[in-house]
């Protein structure tokens, strides 16, 4: 059985990417349609695919474990391309409810949709009851001694996990102006 191998130098590793892609590609377009029943999304999501293969070489023994591994990447794309369809639904539902002198232009959309999404993410790594703490406090407005007992747990733990919070909103920040 033939050997998958990605590995530097630069040129090595675009020319092998090159191989697996013309190996793998018509596969994994398919394998991705079979599951969002649109060919272009499917077709976008494997080139996707192939371009973090590029960025991070990885080393195959067998067919099998390259087409495990392509199949990995492309399902967290395709999960990353619904997150961020939800996120625009909801922006987009949002500004219905706006008078039209006040929505946004295409641009600033396009810039609250990008935060929003990269928001999500940051929450979506936050332990549960972090992320519930933080979603129940400053999207719902709740007191610490509400969240506590939705949460069933003691107002000094949901301090602390305020404080885990609040320190991830920090990092995110400092990310985002660098």
């Amino acid at each position: 059985m033939r050997s998958y191998a990605v590995m530097n130098p630069e040129r090595q590793t675009s020319q092998q990417v090159g191989e697996l892609y013309a190996e793998h590609n018509s596969w994994l377009t398919g394998w991705i349609r079979n599951r969002l029943g649109c060919h272009e999304l499917a077709a976008d999501i494997a080139q996707d695919t192939f371009v973090r293969l590029l960025k991070k070489p990885k080393y195959f023994s067998s067919m099998g474990e390259a087409r495990a591994f392509l199949s990995t990447i492309a399902k967290g794309l395709y999960i990353d391309h619904w997150r961020r369809k939800q996120v625009e639904q909801a922006w987009l539902e949002s500004l219905a409810h706006c008078e039209e002198e006040f929505v946004p232009s295409a641009e600033h959309t396009s810039a609250m949709i990008e935060l929003l999404c990269e928001l999500d993410a940051m929450i979506a790594k936050l332990p549960k009851k972090v992320a519930n703490t933080l979603i129940l406090s400053q999207l719902h407005g709740l007191t610490y001694r509400e969240i506590a007992e939705r949460l069933s747990v003691s107002e000094r733990m949901v301090k602390r996990y305020m404080a885990q919070a609040m320190l991830q909103c920090l990092l995110f920040k400092s990310d985002r102006s660098l």
